[in-house]
C-alpha cells in the first residue's frame, strides 16, 4: 500500500497518510476539521533493495579479480604445454552384427 501526502488549503497542515490504491480520496482535514484537504503528487518513493545479492554483492572486489587472473594465467600456460602434443589415436572396437531376437509369434506355421 501506497503512502501519500495529503495538504489541507484552510490550515496548510501537511501530513502522510498509508492507504490503498483503491480507498477514496481524503477530504476533511485532520488538524481544522474543514473539508479543504487534498492529495498532493508526490514524485512517489525510492526502491529500496535489502540483502545480500543487491549492488555491493553484485560486483566482485579487487582482491578476488587479481586471484581470478592469476588463476586464469596460470591454467593457459598449462594448456600451452598439453596443446603442443598430439592427442592419442582412438582405438574403435570393432562390433559383429547380430539379428535381433523376435518378439512375439515365431516364424513356424
Amino acid at each position: 500500500m501506497p503512502t501519500y501526502d495529503y495538504q489541507c488549503d484552510a490550515c496548510d497542515h501537511e501530513f502522510e497518510l498509508f492507504q490503498g490504491i483503491n480507498d477514496p480520496v481524503k477530504k476533511k482535514c485532520p488538524e481544522c476539521g474543514k473539508l479543504k484537504l487534498r492529495r498532493l503528487f508526490g514524485t512517489g518513493a525510492a526502491v529500496v533493495f535489502k540483502g545480500s545479492g543487491f549492488y555491493e554483492t553484485d560486483y566482485r572486489s579487487d582482491s578476488y579479480k587479481k586471484a581470478a587472473e592469476k588463476d586464469k594465467k596460470s591454467q593457459s600456460s598449462k594448456g600451452d604445454s598439453k596443446s603442443d602434443s598430439k592427442p592419442s589415436p582412438k582405438k574403435t572396437e570393432s562390433k559383429t552384427e547380430s539379428k535381433p531376437a523376435s518378439r512375439g509369434k515365431s516364424d513356424k506355421s
